[in-house]
């Protein structure tokens, strides 16, 4: 026998959905009941969270405040060490100090303060690699059988000591600077059609550093520097002066100087960079044209040296042992 079903509204059974509806109805009674019986102040939480801001404020703004000052300001204490001890023995001049500062801008470090360490090592290398010549040839006497060329070793110690950390920068200087002025006229051509384009001298700069940042990391790295500073600082001189304090390029200062023209006077700006592009594009011709010019002086030294005796040996070889053999034969009759 088929079991007893109940009545069915489009073929679902009545009973059997009264049934779930009625238990949904009664959890939802149960939830509505236990929510009004434990409802608490909306307020409570919002103010409770308040009091416990305002004691962490009272108890830690000082420290705080202390805390946010000592992370803006950049210390090291090397470097203040370094410069009291210098200053102790009264040979830190502030003529050094802003000549070395220049040339670690023009080498590409920011941090200034490493001027003081600089110039504290050419004091304390040339002792320390001194005594290590001195004892390396006259104690232990690596080489007992120089005489004068101990002098000269000990000397050229002392002298990469004192003289190496100044060549090591003037060298990544001379790179960098090689670097940017190649990369230079294409970026003044990108700065020309960002101010055509209608974008600030900020944006354009912002612009120029991120479309040559591969292909010229140095320049990009100096335009993006420039369009932060031509951001935040009071005036655009200013940036602009620090731009050809970084960079040791003619180019870059007749840049700079018309940038700050065009500023004060109204000049148009893509006009004046399209001139200055033009003439820097002539000038890396020019310098093109004279390596190429030098280039048979050069090769003089190498032809005499190397091509020359060849081919007078390849031209008179022939000749002279068609000699030797006539005076060969003749002495044997």
């Amino acid at each position: 026998m088929e079991p007893a079903s109940g009545p069915t509204l489009l073929g679902f059974d009545v009973i059997l959905v009264g049934s779930i509806l009625a238990g949904i109805a009664a959890l939802a009674v149960f939830v509505a009941i236990y929510s009004a019986v434990t409802i608490k102040d909306p307020m409570a939480k919002r103010v409770k969270a308040l009091e416990g801001r305002r004691e962490e404020l009272k108890h830690g703004l000082v420290t705080t405040s202390a805390r946010k000052r000592q992370s803006l300001v950049r210390k090291n204490d090397t470097a203040d060490k370094v410069k009291d001890t210098l200053g102790s023995m009264k040979v830190l001049q502030q003529s050094q100090v802003e000549d070395m500062q220049q040339k670690l801008a023009w080498a590409g470090y920011r941090n200034k303060e490493i001027a003081v360490v600089l110039i504290g090592l050419r004091m304390i290398l040339p002792i320390i690699l001194g005594g290590i010549a001195f004892t390396l040839l006259y104690v232990v006497e690596i080489q007992p059988d120089w005489q004068f060329k101990r002098v000269a070793a000990l000397a050229a110690a002392v002298f990469a000591g004192y003289k190496g950390p100044e060549l090591f920068l003037s060298n990544k200087a001379a790179k960098r600077t090689d670097a940017i002025r190649k990369g230079l006229p294409d970026a003044l051509d990108l700065l020309v059609i960002c101010a055509e384009a209608g974008l600030t001298v900020d944006a354009a700069f912002n612009r120029v550093a991120k479309e040559l940042g591969r292909a010229y990391p140095e320049l990009g790295d100096e335009f993006a520097l420039t369009a932060i500073e031509l951001s935040f600082l009071n005036e655009r001189k200013t940036a602009f002066q620090h731009l050809a304090y970084r960079v040791n390029l003619e180019a870059v200062q007749g840049v700079v100087t018309t940038m700050i023209q065009t500023e004060r006077y109204g000049t148009p700006l893509a006009s004046a960079l399209r001139v200055l592009s033009a003439e820097f594009r002539n000038e890396r011709m020019m310098r093109a044209e004279e390596k190429a010019a030098r280039l048979p002086a050069i090769m003089t030294v190498p032809l005499i040296m190397f091509i020359l005796p060849v081919l007078f040996v390849v031209i008179l070889g022939p000749a002279a042992c068609s000699i030797a053999d006539a005076f060969s034969g003749g002495v044997g009759k």
